[in-house]
């Protein structure tokens, strides 16, 4: 039994099978089977952000199908590779906010699928993660519509799929922008309701 993050060997690919016997107090991901652990407690601004942002997509679903959830909610990604394998699912994650509009894809252990929206909030330590890596995989899986938030730079960067599946971006959005959301039709944020909230931290 793993009862501590040391005991995982960090070469080997590890499926969520693997994930649910865990018995440490880190959180981890998987990205395609490598175990990466979490930044540790997310800093105050990135808490207030993340509270704001999530009471703001709340009362906009309340009484729509859609469900929104918040970090720690694991995901278990769809990766083309995985059907190559039986259903093998070997990427978790843990996004800031998930907007998840299919309810079959829903269970107790949180999403089984891709969701519908997606949104992050870097910290210093995970830029290069949610940026590379996390833009990578939820272009893959399908995820609809991915935001990411930019504290240092107080900005929101928003990415939606074409056609072809690919993500397309927008211009950074700042506090005196409005930001609409591509899969939550009508879902309108106001960039100064959040960015004003970063100024009275600096």
């Amino acid at each position: 039994m793993i009862t501590s993050f040391d005991q995982l060997d960090l070469n080997k690919t590890y499926s969520y099978a693997d994930y649910l016997t865990w018995q440490f107090s880190e959180r981890v991901e998987l990205f395609r089977g490598r175990v990466f652990r979490m930044s540790p407690a997310p800093n105050r601004r990135h808490q207030e952000i993340s509270f704001e942002l999530s009471v703001y997509i709340g009362v906009f679903l309340k009484g729509k199908h859609c469900k929104a959830f918040t970090a720690p909610f694991d995901v278990r990604l769809p990766l083309p590779e995985n059907k190559q394998k039986s259903g093998k699912v070997d990427t978790v994650v843990q996004p800031d906010i998930v907007v998840v509009c299919d309810p079959s894809k829903l269970d107790e252990q949180g999403c089984n699928g891709a969701p519908d929206f997606i949104i992050e909030i870097l910290s210093p330590g995970n830029s290069r993660r949610e940026m590379k890596t996390k833009f990578e995989l939820y272009e893959t899986a399908g995820v609809k519509e991915y935001w990411l938030v930019e504290p240092l730079r107080e900005c929101v960067t928003c990415y939606h799929l074409d056609a072809t599946g690919q993500y397309v971006g927008s211009r950074p959005y700042f506090a005196d922008d409005d930001i609409p959301s591509w899969v939550l039709d009508g879902f309108v944020l106001k960039g100064r309701d959040i960015l004003n909230e970063w100024e009275d931290l600096n």
